[in-house]
Order: structure tokens, then C-alpha cells, then sequence
């Protein structure tokens, strides 16, 4: 008998939780937060997507410390947060949807000028987006951080939070930790991937004892850096299976690229070389605009662009699972659903058009009308946006 797949539109458990549909909008980092807070700006982006049907949105990103943002105007999860936090999550169960925390600490992604802090690593090296060098996680600061986002999950269950998302992707630090290329280190945190995992099962399981299962916890994993001695595929299939293994998390979604070294990896489709110069001030645009193309590196567009690693995590894992990258229709939604991912993520065409789920529920034959430029992602410095929709 042929195995049933599952209707995207249909509700759907995750861990304690249940959506109302599978369909999620991924952690896209907002640029609504100019005091580190949420702001109203930052509620009613995250309204509008809830009424616009997907089942649950994503806030990014929510730093567990201070010098864990990758710059000082991002939320940091601390007490001062949790009265706009609740009133974000009351504006999204209004419309239907859950709300979801992306949690994590940027690492050596973070920007230690705007922080005014130093920026860790596993191991010390340039930073080519700072031009500085950061300092090495000490021990300290492993169990520091390791509890910061046990505390992080915690507060965004006490303000009615439905979910939290672990940041295990893009090179951020827990990400760095698992790079050989990052993580130099030669103490029980380095070499071996069993122990440059180690942070990343740490993270997991201190969040899980924190909040039970008060909350669902995903977590946000790369499955290849896209670098050169980054992290690759068959490395984060054994990590993969040894976070299904500890059981602290109740789904995973699959990422790829390097917010340090490759950025271009995840996103596809075309550099906005010319628009992301002019965000910057003289001389870095002038620099931007020639060694820009060293960082931003060009990667051609494709509906389901993910899927062919993702389909090696989806055949070894039992646990429910996130396809990310390039969903963008009815089709490509159905599509995740039989090839046995439990769940659906979809990031800029929403950014485009907050109620595409609603149309596509109403109409399969509903197409997206984003166009893979990424002029939206210079706009993180202004409020995260489509230019073609909202110049």
C-alpha cells in the first residue's frame, strides 16, 4: 500500500505543539530592532506573515549574549525584552499562527565595533567582514553560553513563545565550532568532530532540560559550509544523528553557506553587488564594489534548491525535519511532502508577498512573483523588505 503524504495545508504536531499548517516562515533577520527591542514595526511585520498563513513565523534573531549579536541593534534575550516579546507573540496567536525564537550567538559573525565587545571563535583568526581579530572562546565562555541559551529558551517561553530555533548554521559560533576550518582548537572542543560537536549537543540538551517540553525546539543545522575545509555533508549527517540521539530536539532545519566566508551559498539567485556598496559608507563601498565578488559569490537559482542533501538527512534521520530553499509554490510545497520532510520553510518570497500561503491554499496554480534578485538582503540595515514591493 502506498504510504499517504501529507496535505501541507493540514494541521501538524511538532514536538508539544501542533501548527495549523506545515508551512513556516524561516528566521530572516528583520532589521526592526533600533534599541534592541521589539519594536511595533517589528510586531506588525511578524503579524502580517501570521495573516498571511503560514503556521508559524519566525523571529531572527534573538542573541543569547550581548556580544552574540552581529550588531548592537538586534534583540538580545535578556528581562528588558520580554514585555515586547509578549506582545509580538499575542499580535501572531491573534492571527492564527505560533511564533517561533531563533536563539544564537553570531560568533565570529558578530561585528565587535558596533557591539563595542569582542567577538569569539573557537580559535583566534581575522575576521574578513571586521577586518579585526577575534578572541578565542575560553571555557568560561563555552558554559556561559551554553547556559545563556538554556536562558534565552526559558524567557521566550515566558512570553509566550510556542517554539525556539536553535542557530546551528551559517557559521555562527556554534557552527564555527563544528568547521575544521574554523576550529583549530586542540582541547576537548577540537579536532575530532566528536568534539567540535560537542558545543553544538551542549546547546541542545541545556535548552531541553530548561524548558521540558513547555516549547518545541528546532535547531538550524548546516549540512555543508560551502567552503573549502568547512563542514561538509557527511560530517553533519553524524552530527545530525547524534542530536536525534541525545533527544533534545524535536525537528531540524537544513541549511548551508557561511555568513563569514560564503553567504551566497544559501541564498542563490543573483548578487545585488551594486546595492549592498551602497549601504556602506567611503571607502568601504569602494570596497565592496572591488573585492565584493570574492565574498558574494554567484550561484544560480532553482526551485528546491536544497533538496538533493537534504534528501541524504531525510534518509538517515527518523526525526521530523525542515526542507529550506526555494519553496515557492504549490508545487514545490507538495513536493517537500513526498519526499517525507515534515515541514516546509520559505523565506523571501514572503518577503514579497506576506499572504502567498493564503493564495496558494486557495489557488495551486498560484505562482510567486519573487525573482531571485536579493536586492532585498542590503535592506537588513533599514527594515528587511522587498524593493520591488516596497522601494
Amino acid at each position: 500500500m502506498a504510504e499517504t503524504v501529507a496535505d501541507v495545508f493540514a494541521p501538524a504536531k511538532l514536538g508539544p505543539i501542533t501548527l495549523r499548517n506545515r508551512l513556516i516562515k524561516s528566521a530572516t533577520f528583520e532589521g526592526r530592532t533600533p534599541k534592541a527591542l521589539v519594536s511595533d514595526d517589528l510586531v506588525e511585520f511578524h503579524r502580517r506573515t501570521a495573516a498571511g498563513g503560514v503556521g508559524m513565523t519566525t523571529v531572527a534573531y534573538c542573541a543569547v549574549a550581548p556580544e552574540g549579536r552581529t550588531e548592537r541593534r538586534q534583540i538580545w534575550m535578556r528581562a528588558e525584552a520580554v514585555p515586547g516579546l509578549r506582545r509580538l507573540a499575542d499580535a501572531v496567536h491573534a492571527e492564527g499562527a505560533a511564533v517561533s525564537a531563533q536563539i544564537g550567538h553570531a560568533g565570529p559573525v558578530a561585528n565587535p565595533a558596533s557591539n563595542r565587545l569582542p567577538a569569539l571563535a573557537p580559535t583566534r583568526r581575522l575576521n574578513p567582514m571586521s577586518m579585526t581579530m577575534t578572541r578565542a572562546a575560553t571555557r568560561s565562555d563555552i558554559e556561559r553560553i551554553v547556559r545563556a541559551h538554556a536562558d534565552a529558551a526559558l524567557i521566550a517561553a515566558e512570553s509566550g513563545f510556542d517554539a525556539v530555533e536553535i542557530h546551528m548554521g551559517h557559521n555562527y559560533l556554534t557552527s564555527a565550532f563544528l568547521s575544521p576550518r574554523l576550529n583549530r582548537r586542540t582541547d576537548e572542543y577540537g579536532g575530532s568532530l566528536a568534539n567540535r560537536a560537542r558545543m553544538a549537543r551542549e546547546v541542545a540538551r541545556a535548552v531541553r532540560e530548561a524548558v521540558g517540553d513547555r516549547i518545541a525546539i528546532l535547531a538550524k543545522l548546516n549540512m555543508d559550509d560551502g567552503v573549502r575545509g568547512g563542514l561538509v555533508v557527511e560530517e553533519s549527517l553524524q552530527v545530525a544523528a547524534w542530536l536525534e540521539e541525545d533527544g533534545g530536539l524535536d525537528a531540524i532545519e537544513l541549511t548551508e553557506g557561511s555568513s563569514l566566508l560564503n553567504p551566497m551559498y544559501l541564498f542563490k539567485g543573483d548578487v545585488p553587488l551594486k546595492e549592498f556598496a551602497g549601504v556602506f559608507p567611503q571607502p568601504q563601498r569602494l570596497g565592496v564594489r572591488l573585492l565584493g565578488r570574492r565574498l558574494l559569490r554567484s550561484y544560480p537559482y532553482r526551485d528546491a534548491y536544497l533538496l538533493d542533501d537534504a534528501r541524504r538527512f531525510r534518509a538517515a534521520l527518523r526525526m521530523p525535519l525542515v526542507l529550506l530553499g526555494g519553496i515557492t509554490d504549490r508545487r514545490t510545497m507538495d513536493l517537500a511532502m513526498r519526499e517525507g520532510f515534515q515541514f516546509a520553510a520559505m523565506g523571501r518570497a514572503l518577503l514579497m508577498e506576506p499572504d502567498l500561503p493564503t493564495r496558494i491554499r486557495g489557488d495551486g496554480a498560484t505562482a510567486s512573483r519573487c525573482v531571485h534578485c536579493n536586492k532585498c538582503m542590503p535592506t537588513i540595515y533599514t527594515g528587511t523588505r522587498c524593493v520591488l514591493t516596497d522601494p
